[in-house]
Formats: C-alpha cells, structure tokens, sequence
C-alpha cells in the first residue's frame, strides 16, 4: 500500500459538487492498494499513520500524534499512486483492481476508526474534488513495499 499522509488545518471531499466528507485538524491521507497488498498489510499502515507523531507539542516539536491532537481523518482512495511514469502517458497496471482494493480501502478505514478516529471519506473510484488547508506543510510519504 501506498500512503501520501498531509497535515491539514481542514480538508473536504466533493463528488459531484456535494460534500461527502470533510475534516477539521487531522489528516488527509490519499491511499493506493498494489495487487499483492492484504489486510495485514493495511492493518499495519493504519497502525503506522494513526501512531505518526508529526503535531507540534507546547515546544513547537513535532511530538505529539493524532489522539493528542484531537484530529481526525479523510481517506480518499487514488489508484495513480502506483503510476509507472515511464513513459509520458502513466500506466496503472501495477494497482490493484478494484474488486481486489475497494475491500482493502474499506478495511483500512475500519481499522482507523478501530482506534477511536473519526473517519471521513470519498467514494472509491469516483471523480472527486478534494480540497485541503494543509499544515506546514507537513507531507508524509508511506510505502509498504519499501518497509518489509
């Protein structure tokens, strides 16, 4: 799986012109699923992101994770995460289907709201409009194939 996590002040998501989610303080997570991902895989990945200690404490250090800072999060599923850009027109082959990363996006979610989080969301493989404030910026890039 794939991960782009941001820091947000706020962050919405609309289909259609409606908003379907939308956040305070937390963060936006865009999330890819690559073919050989489980949900061991993204069991962790939530563990990982939801533990990540990137707010800033009452010293200005980024210290504190997103219990402590009250945050929740708005998980917009992106299947461009796994791009091959070797070429000029990206190829996506090395995504998961859909049949195969809907369920793994929809388990994802679940085990961050296992942890107690409020979980907005998009609409899997819908065309969205996501907006964000970010914070910092601070951008966070997570890769589980990179991590075994």
């Amino acid at each position: 799986m794939r991960a782009v996590v941001t820091r947000v002040k706020s962050a919405s998501v609309q289909i259609a012109g409606e908003s379907v989610g939308e956040i305070g303080t937390g963060y936006l997570i865009l999330l890819g699923v690559a073919p050989e991902d489980n949900e061991a895989t993204a069991r962790k990945l939530a563990d990982k992101i939801c533990n990540l200690r990137v707010f800033e404490d009452e010293n200005g250090k980024m210290n504190l994770n997103l219990e402590q800072a009250n945050g929740a999060l708005l998980v917009v599923s992106q299947f461009t995460l796994y791009a091959d850009t070797s070429s000029r027109r990206p190829g996506f082959s090395r995504a998961a289907k859909p049949d195969h990363a809907a369920p793994l996006y929809e388990y994802f979610m679940r085990c961050c709201r296992e942890r107690g989080f409020r979980v907005e969301h998009g609409e899997f493989g819908a065309d969205m409009q996501v907006s964000s404030v970010n914070d910092g910026p601070v951008t966070i890039l997570f890769d589980t194939e990179r991590e075994k």
